[in-house]
């Protein structure tokens, strides 16, 4: 076999190495976490993504690239939601960025900078740079409110995928709403009172009843008088 031969060979062989390697360097392998306890899940970045606590009630995790911020309404039993308010002003800021279609759900790209302008990431001591494909996520069964933003589009389109939805908190009763409609079924009822004694001839009532029973309604409300006023009180 003459040295061309064996240089094409090797080059080949280099080429076929190199591409394995960067499989392997490139491929993410991801674990299943939780985001509430036996609840809904979802699959991150593996052994490399840290869980960073709770801001209020929202919770947050971070890996590398990315940030991965949960919160649960329900799960909240604050009557005065500060999370609420602070998750809803951050997906206002990341609605405010470029709008995309990202592989069937609805994404946004923003600057990673703007992202940790936000109160919410001050317990996160990592720095991020360039662009954040950020997929924001509802269900109101669950009550889950998620919001996938990474470096790479891929990773977030993983996780927004993987997410597994599993309600766990017991429905919450709207004491405003409960109130209205016992006011309302209670002004129905008194309404159709007042239509029944206005628009009720009682003397008719009387007379027929007279005329049923055989009874004199006045004697007998006399009769009734005469010996109630005998019993002792």
């Amino acid at each position: 076999m003459d040295n061309k031969k064996i240089i094409i060979i090797g080059i080949i062989i280099l080429i076929i190495v190199a591409a394995i390697l960067f499989v392997i360097l490139t491929t993410v392998n991801y674990e299943r976490i939780e985001i509430t306890p036996n609840g809904t899940s979802l699959e991150v970045p593996a052994n490399e993504t840290t869980y960073d606590g709770k801001v209020e009630s929202a919770k947050l995790w971070h890996w590398k690239n990315g940030i991965l911020i949960t919160y649960n309404s329900h799960e909240n039993q604050n009557i005065i939601k500060v999370s609420e308010l602070g998750f809803n002003t951050l997906n206002e800021l990341i609605k405010k960025g470029e709008k995309q279609d990202i592989d069937g759900f609805t994404g946004y790209v923003i600057n990673a900078d703007e992202l940790l302008q936000i109160r919410i990431f001050d317990i996160i001591k990592v720095n991020y740079n360039g662009k954040f494909y950020c997929i924001p996520l509802v269900n109101e069964t669950t009550h889950d409110n998620i919001i996938i933003c990474c470096n790479n589009k891929d990773i977030a389109v993983h996780m927004a995928k993987s997410v597994q939805y599993k309600n766990v908190f017991p429905e919450k009763t709207n004491l405003d709403n409960t109130l209205s409609t016992v006011k309302n079924i209670t002004g129905d009822l008194q309404s159709k009172a007042n239509n029944y004694v206005n628009n009720t001839n009682l003397s008719n009532i009387k007379s027929t009843v007279e005329e049923k029973t055989g009874v004199n309604l006045d004697n007998a409300k006399s009769e009734i008088e005469k010996y109630t006023e005998k019993l002792p009180i």
